[in-house]
């Protein structure tokens, strides 16, 4: 009998344990489906997450195109001295990774959660961030995953080519513009959207400098779709991006900025020699919003009166204590909240490119190349722009490694600031890229595209050049083109790796390999 009552007491407390039992176990701040569902949440949350994915850390952009590019140099021997510096890689996939991963798969929760909730404009909107990862992915390794990306039951998921792939994003565009613009007193994205505060205006004006900016890359490959597409987007009567108030602006999230990060709390990363080159030898005022000065004159006896000094490309470098004391990033990067990711004045050099090449609504080159400047300066708060956009003498500097003489450069380039009527169009192309290329310092992706599709600016080859059969040999005379498709898709899609390759110019999936519109084609016009 005793037996029986404790039997059913024991039930009692079990029944009433489980009759509570979700209750008691949900965690009081998790969210759930259903109440994400108030206020658009389940659809919108994702967004300030994806955004922040559009751009790279240390391993994507400070030892790939941020070192490539010369903007910065690492004093850090990684791997012996041998890596992605050197042109050897040892990280290939970090940026690949980062955009399936943390764009490209929730924005297709997203699009499918929008089409379930009947709420398109959240689909235009992921599919709208989708194309801004896209193409700088596509910029990197070339053919990427797009069209077929997430379709159920395919074996081996295939590669667009980049001529296919560039069609398709100009069509999604044109989708996206049409919603957007039935729609631009619509307010559901707000309290999603770090960048824009949820305003369809000024999303249509960075879907349209978008446009302009893929429709640059393709000018010596494709011109008449360059121009059809350049033209359109310089006709939209909504505008283009055109002033720092409207620039894409990409939140930290609350996160440190990445260069701060490797530059102070880790000492991996310094000042780049090309930009001390460029910036010392024009005396540019933005110089100090960029960098820090050093505090041992002796590093800077070449130019004592400009306290800078940067490491170049694929140094030669011994141990990492030799160029710790080189220049900083400015400790004003130490509070930043954002990135920039599409600014005014990336546009007006676009203008300034376009106007060379005649396209429609693209006004005066001189106009657009100073008015390019001007909005730099005034965006990093840097003066003495009207005596720096005046200056006809000033040219970039050769280098000089007081550590080691191998790293040593003389400047390719003899470009001055001032603009000039009478030069020709090839060399105010190349004053147009150089100055575009200072100006986006921290967004350096574009200037890889820039280099590699006009051979602007002029910079150094790499001190050290490490390629081999491996990855691909890049000559001496040459510069990296591009990063290898990612290990696990080479054994893991294989077939559809085999075939991405014949995309490529050389028919080899190597860092040597062109990608479709980096043409041989000499010259620009």
């Amino acid at each position: 009998m005793k037996k029986i009552c404790l039997m059913v007491l024991a039930l009692i407390v079990l029944n009433s344990c489980t009759k509570n039992f979700e209750e008691i176990n949900t965690n009081p701040n998790q969210i759930t489906d259903k109440m994400l569902e108030q206020d658009f949440n389940l659809v919108g949350s994702s967004f300030s997450v994806m955004l922040f994915n559009l751009m790279g850390h240390q391993i994507e952009e400070d030892l790939c195109y941020d070192n490539w590019m010369g903007y910065m140099g690492s004093p850090t021997p990684y791997v012996a001295g041998v890596n992605n510096t050197t042109y050897y890689l040892r990280w290939i996939d970090a940026y690949w990774n980062r955009i399936y991963g943390s764009v490209m798969s929730p924005s297709k929760q997203v699009i499918q959660l929008a089409e379930e909730k009947e709420l398109p404009l959240f689909g235009d909107w992921a599919k709208l961030v989708r194309i801004l990862a896209i193409s700088k992915l596509t910029a990197i390794y070339g053919p990427v995953i797009y069209s077929n990306y997430g379709t159920p039951g395919l074996g081996s998921i295939k590669y667009d080519k980049e001529s296919d792939l560039y069609n398709n994003l100009f069509t999604q565009l044109d989708e996206i513009e049409t919603n957007f613009k039935a729609n631009t007193s619509y307010t559901g994205f707000t309290k999603f959207d770090p960048s824009y505060k949820g305003n369809i205006a000024s999303w249509l004006k960075l879907l349209n400098s978008v446009r302009f900016r893929l429709a640059m890359r393709l000018v010596k490959v494709s011109p008449t779709v360059a121009q059809t597409q350049g033209e359109k987007a310089l006709a939209d009567p909504v505008g283009l991006i055109s002033t720092n108030a409207e620039n894409f602006l990409i939140s930290l999230n609350g996160e440190v900025m990445p260069v701060s990060m490797i530059s102070f709390d880790w000492n991996d990363t310094r000042m780049g020699a090309t930009m001390e080159s460029f910036m010392v030898g024009l005396k540019d005022g933005r110089m100090n919003k960029y960098f820090a000065e050093v505090s041992d004159a002796s590093l800077v006896t070449d130019h004592p009166a400009y306290k800078y000094k940067g490491i170049r490309s694929g140094a030669f470098i011994n141990a990492k204590d030799d160029r710790v004391s080189y220049s900083t990033v400015s400790t004003d990067f130490k509070s930043v909240q954002n990135r920039r990711g599409f600014t005014a004045s990336e546009i007006a050099f676009l203008k300034a490119e376009a106007a060379l090449r005649g396209w429609a609504n693209a006004g005066d080159a001189k106009t657009n190349y100073e008015n390019g400047v001007r909005l730099s300066f005034a965006d990093w708060g840097a003066a003495g722009v009207d005596a720096y956009l005046t200056d006809a003498t000033s040219k970039p500097i050769n280098y000089i490694d007081p550590k080691d003489s191998k790293n040593n450069f003389t400047a390719l380039s003899t470009i001055t600031i001032a603009w000039d009527a009478g030069d020709s169009n090839e060399l105010k192309l190349e004053k147009i890229i150089t100055q575009k290329y200072l100006a986006t310092f921290t967004n350096t992706l574009e200037a890889w595209v820039d280099f590699r599709r006009t051979g602007y600016p002029k910079i150094p080859h790499v001190a050290k050049n490490d390629s081999s059969p491996d990855w691909g040999v890049i000559t001496a005379d040459q510069w990296i083109k591009r990063l290898v498709f990612v290990p696990a898709e080479r054994t893991g899609n294989t077939a559809a790796v085999a075939e991405a390759a014949t995309f490529l110019s050389s028919g080899k999936d190597d860092i040597a390999s062109r990608l479709w519109w980096d043409t041989t084609t000499p010259g620009n016009f």
